[in-house]
């Protein structure tokens, strides 16, 4: 009789509680809350930005690059019309290797497609044709370096000048010289075009570097970095040089 009258009391005190419009209320959006936290953490990982971008001119050997660093050995390739993606395992990260396309008509759709998922991009650059290609190797970084999505998430910037191995080749001192150079012409170019289609429009919103001066890649509030490589070809005899590319992955 006595644990009968335990329950009905217990009874009488918890229904009233389960009953009350402001408790079923607070745990509705307790639940809801809950709810909005995992799915926010659940995308959140998904979309966590772990890619290494390749992207550049064609024939600047992105390709052979992104083969040597995913399966370490050499392999005959050809012009990329779509994008190659590996996964890459370091000490400190699980990245994925993603070699963009670097024909023109390819390059901006790769790129715009892959670029919120960026952590880092590596511009690749042929140090034998530089000064041939000087303008649209130029135009094309001054594109992605103005980037709105590069410009608000920015990842690790690299510019590869490969081909080192190659005795006309350009050292990436001489390269940044001219990039600069070239750069500061573009820059002028398209600051003129901008302003002829909207002289309203603000240069602080559009303007690479910093206004009055000639552009340094110094100026930028994301940090370029420098670095030499050789993916070569299959001659045992003088190896590909990818150290400098490794190790830089390597502190993402």
């Amino acid at each position: 009789m006595e644990a009968e009258s335990e329950v009905i009391k217990e009874k009488i005190h918890t229904e009233p509680i389960l009953n009350d419009p402001r408790y079923i209320t607070l745990l509705s959006i307790i639940v809801l809350l809950f709810t909005l936290v995992f799915w926010w953490c659940f995308s959140r990982r998904r979309h966590l930005r772990r890619s290494v971008l390749l992207t550049g001119l064609s024939d600047s050997g992105k390709t052979l690059l992104f083969v040597r660093l995913s399966y370490s050995q050499y392999r005959q390739t050809f012009t990329s019309m779509k994008e190659n993606i590996e996964e890459y395992i370091t000490s400190n990260n699980a990245l994925r290797i993603v070699d963009l396309p670097g024909q023109e008509r390819l390059r901006n759709k790769f790129f715009d497609q892959y670029k919120s998922s960026a952590k880092a991009i590596v511009y690749v650059v042929d140090s034998v044709t530089i000064q041939k290609e000087i303008r649209d190797v130029a135009e094309y970084l001054y594109t992605i370096l103005l980037d709105s999505v590069v410009q608000s998430n920015c990842p690790q910037f690299l510019i590869l000048c490969n081909k080192q191995d190659q005795p006309m080749a350009k050292g990436s001192q001489v390269i940044k010289g001219l990039l600069e150079k070239e750069l500061n012409l573009v820059r002028v170019t398209k600051s003129s075009q901008l302003q002829s289609v909207d002289s309203s429009q603000s240069n602080n919103s559009s303007y690479l570097g910093k206004l009055g001066k000639d552009f340094e890649f110094s100026h930028l509030n994301c940090k370029v970095e420098f670095a030499e490589s050789s993916a070569n070809t299959g001659d045992d005899d003088n190896p590909a040089d990818m150290k400098a590319l490794k190790d830089w992955i390597s502190k993402l």
